[in-house]
């Protein structure tokens, strides 16, 4: 996993009033790291790679390839939704969904109940449902996320409207109701919990008929922003000056989405206040570079 250089809750810096509630937030700034004057292009491909499986296999998928390791990447590789396209819903929202993949993964020790690359079927549709949907197991107890990835340029303020757009949409009760059909209704949830009694609960809580009111508490968002950054791109090694200057970028950016989240979605969304937002930032100096080399990746492998 990437270094985590901030994990808190966003009142903790809030200093705008306006954004109510602001308790229900949290914000989380993860970064590579540099070698050689360098930022790790390489160790980032391996993160990508590391974890696509999980994202493009179900879990028979992966079980049945278990112990080959160049046919667990060939077989993942086959199933991403490649685009012409260069812009932030085709080729690097995929990419993103896989490290959003694995952040849930490694940092919140989350379970990948819908591999989502696998399930979206309409190559031509990227937006439709969640990126990400995961269960979270805490002893008897359990939460649900439904993540949004998206890879951008730059996240200026004129960015932040298409991702509160995708956000709002993930929330609508027809949307949640979809994604609760598809946990209850593939075999990932059987295989990947063993303890029966908390699986009924899982399943009986997101079952159909069931409210999805009563959902609200126990729902979190992660919402990824992979993005393209200036300070990344002029840095040469690792240092606390570094990581002080991106933890500064991203509160005051997470001000600005925040706020903007508010705005949209609080009267639109029904207990807005009982759901759980984590905004969570990953900076890189150069997208194209990344997607490219990520294409590259995937040709290579599907030729095996």
């Amino acid at each position: 996993m990437f270094e985590v250089i901030f994990d808190d809750e966003f009142s903790s810096f809030n200093t705008d009033s306006g954004i109510d509630p602001d308790t229900n937030k949290h914000v989380v700034s993860a970064i590579n790291d540099f070698a050689d004057g360098h930022w790790r292009f390489s160790r980032f491909q391996k993160f990508i790679w590391d974890n696509i499986v999980d994202t493009a296999l179900s879990s028979a998928e992966r079980n049945a390839l278990a112990n080959q390791s160049l046919s667990l990447l060939a077989e993942a590789a086959k199933k991403l939704r490649l685009t012409d396209s260069d812009d932030d819903i085709g080729k690097g929202s995929e990419l993103a969904e896989i490290v959003l993949y694995g952040i849930m993964k490694h940092h919140y020790r989350a379970l990948p109940v819908v591999p989502k690359i696998f399930y979206k079927q309409n190559n031509q549709d990227n937006a439709k449902g969640a990126d990400s949907v995961h269960i979270v197991v805490d002893g008897n107890d359990f939460s649900i996320w439904i993540g949004e990835a998206k890879f951008y340029n730059d996240i200026k303020n004129a960015r932040l409207a298409s991702i509160v757009e995708s956000v709002g949409n993930a929330l609508q009760s027809d949307k949640l109701e979809k994604e609760n059909s598809i946990v209850t209704n593939i075999n990932d949830l059987d295989y990947l919990i063993g303890d029966a009694t908390l699986r009924s609960s899982i399943k009986s809580c997101l079952q159909s008929g069931a409210s999805i009111d009563d959902l609200k508490s126990r729902l979190h968002v992660p919402i990824l922003m992979l993005h393209e950054c200036a300070i990344t791109k002029a840095c040469t090694r690792l240092t606390t000056a570094y990581k002080n200057d991106v933890i500064a970028y991203h509160k005051g950016r997470a001000q600005s989405y925040f706020k903007k989240q508010v705005e949209e979605l609080k009267a639109k969304v029904f207990l807005y206040e009982e759901i759980t937002f984590h905004l969570i930032l990953f900076p890189v100096p150069e997208k194209k570079k990344i997607v490219d080399r990520f294409l590259s990746n995937v040709e290579h492998f599907k030729n095996q």
